[in-house]
């Protein structure tokens, strides 16, 4: 089998090329002799017993303002890779959710990562409820009355959709807008609803686990005035420790993780209590870590392959 690493990505000319976590995957991959494949959610197609997807085969120029160079477009039989990494950005839609069928066909040819049997399985906000004991309180839920009765014993609190990502429609709630809240249902079904910790301005913690070990993590710190953590709404990156709570917790998380076939993930902590959202489909910060630190964990991620 030739080494060939095919990566399912979101358009790579929307790629923040500063902080992006695939591209730096793909370098470091690159550095080891394989051959880099990457095509869009809607370029893989099921032919005849085959999973082919239209590719363009790219190549990583580290120290370069152009971040990469396209070879040429082909169209492959992803049997043919040694590796696949599914990295497209969620939602985790239903686009999102025929890919993981279409590649679970040839996941016992292929090392696929995250596996996607795991993504289908571990639901970013729902697979947090595994580690209740660990978190602030918390509510999933479309009905009004126990949104209501949730809100009038731990207000203000947070609501987020459970295929929210990235911070898009996390509303810190200090009164109850029933009118908002219906409309959010109407477009989002079941709804995460949390205790708010204030403690989120002063940062969270993005722990980084790989095969079910603890080998980083970043504070984001949320700009002026927001609650939101994510680097891509303004949020900045420091060098942080974890206490002993959240080792504790990690470890735990990652081993359950590691159980469930997930291969790298994200788990994030304010105020020392887990938050909920384990981050699966497309976990990111390595490159964040890499330039606060100097330590490149994308050597470990293959090293561990």
């Amino acid at each position: 089998m030739k080494k060939i690493l095919a990566i399912q990505g979101s358009d790579l000319k929307k790629i923040n090329i500063k902080t992006d976590t695939t591209l730096l995957l793909a370098s470091e991959a690159q550095k080891r002799g394989y051959k880099i494949y990457y095509f869009e959610p809607e370029k893989i197609s099921f032919l005849n017993g085959k999973i082919i997807a239209l590719c363009k085969h790219i190549q990583i120029n580290d120290k370069n303002k152009k971040v990469y160079t396209l070879i040429k477009t082909i169209n492959f039989n992803l049997s043919k890779c040694k590796i696949i990494l599914i990295r497209n950005d969620p939602p985790f839609e239903s686009q999102y959710l025929y890919t993981t069928f279409l590649l679970s066909y040839i996941s016992k040819k292929v090392k696929i990562i995250n596996h996607p049997f795991a993504i289908r399985n571990v639901s970013e906000k729902l697979f947090s409820i595994n580690f209740m004991k660990f978190m602030p309180p918390t509510l999933i839920s479309e009905n009004l009355k126990e949104i209501k009765n949730f809100f009038n014993r731990y207000k203000p609190i947070v609501v987020k959709p459970i295929n929210g990502f990235s911070g898009n429609n996390v509303t810190l709630l200090k009164s109850l807008n029933i009118k908002n809240i219906k409309r959010l249902i109407k477009s989002h079904n079941h709804l995460f609803f949390q205790k708010f910790l204030p403690g989120v301005s002063r940062g969270d913690k993005r722990v980084f686990i790989i095969r079910g070990k603890i080998v980083g993590a970043i504070s984001r710190i949320p700009k002026k005035g927001s609650i939101l953590s994510n680097m891509s709404k303004g949020a900045h990156a420091k060098v942080t420790k974890l206490t002993d709570k959240e080792i504790k917790i990690s470890k735990d998380v990652g081993k359950l993780l590691l159980k469930n076939n997930i291969y790298f993930a994200g788990i994030d902590f304010v105020q020392g209590k887990l938050i909920g959202d384990i981050n699966v489909t497309s976990p990111t910060g390595l490159t964040a870590y890499k330039d606060l630190t100097g330590k490149n964990l994308a050597k470990f991620f293959w090293d561990k392959i």
